[in-house]
């Protein structure tokens, strides 16, 4: 008989290990592609429903890659159970996001520091209503800093995170009212994230590439995503390396 994992949906396998800060992208497949790419000797670490982590290399340092799922549902299960059962203790976000704010242009990395959900996620901490979902700030600032030396476009503001992909009512007009209230950018899943890390006192940034502007229409062809996503990729790699974690 195997070895039982403490968690629902993460089944370490043998000889590997999850190294304390996780890149966490949406796509399992696209978490392959960061692993192949970015890290020297990655080690497939899970399997689990087909989303995939790996532990390699970066700059001579251990960072793990993971697949989150797609909205707060799923990332928080997989954050939570890193943060919980596996030592992690800090996790970045990378992904896509929506501009919403004039000063966001396509291309641009956008370092989330704090997030506004229509989630009932925070719910659970009871304190409904009264928690605003921040980034860690020693995070933050680190990633601002690789930006700055890469010479990359970047703003630093708040993010709306949404349940909805697909508005049922239209009329609700959602994404003015969050522009009129300085919100950047919309997705769906860093206010969960920023929520589990407090509850779990752990670190946690959402770094994020604007593929696309909700009211502009601009849109970024193929090979720009590909370009914009190395650019992430770089700030959030660098910003994983240096950041301070207990060994």
């Amino acid at each position: 008989m195997g070895k039982i994992s403490p968690s629902a949906c993460i089944d370490v396998k043998d000889g590997t290990h999850v190294a304390k800060v996780v890149l966490m992208p949406g796509d399992p497949l696209r978490a392959k592609y960061v692993a192949e790419h970015y890290l020297e000797n990655p080690v497939l670490f899970n399997d689990v429903r087909g989303m995939l982590g790996y532990t390699g290399l970066f700059e001579g340092k251990e960072v793990s890659v993971m697949g989150s799922g797609m909205g707060i549902p799923s990332l928080t299960l997989y954050a939570h159970e890193l943060f919980s059962f596996y030592g992690v203790e800090a996790i970045i976000r990378i992904g896509s996001a929506g501009g919403i704010a004039d000063s966001v242009k396509c291309r641009d990395v956008l370092l989330a520091m704090s997030a506004t959900t229509n989630s009932a996620y925070s719910d659970a901490i009871d304190l409904p209503g009264y928690v605003a979902p921040t980034a860690d700030w020693g995070m933050l600032k680190t990633a601002w800093d690789m930006a700055e030396e890469m010479g990359v476009r970047t703003s630093v503001g708040s993010v709306y995170t949404s349940d909805f992909f697909y508005y049922p009512n239209a009329a609700m007009k959602v994404n003015e009212k969050a522009k009129a209230v300085g919100l950047m950018a919309v997705e769906m899943e860093t206010a969960g994230l920023y929520l589990t890390a407090m509850a779990d006192h752990k670190k946690a940034l959402s770094v994020l590439s604007i593929s696309d502007h909700v009211f502009s229409g601009e849109h970024l062809s193929p090979e720009e995503i590909r370009d914009s996503f190395h650019e992430m990729m770089e700030i959030a790699l660098k910003t994983a390396v240096r950041t301070e974690v207990s060994e």
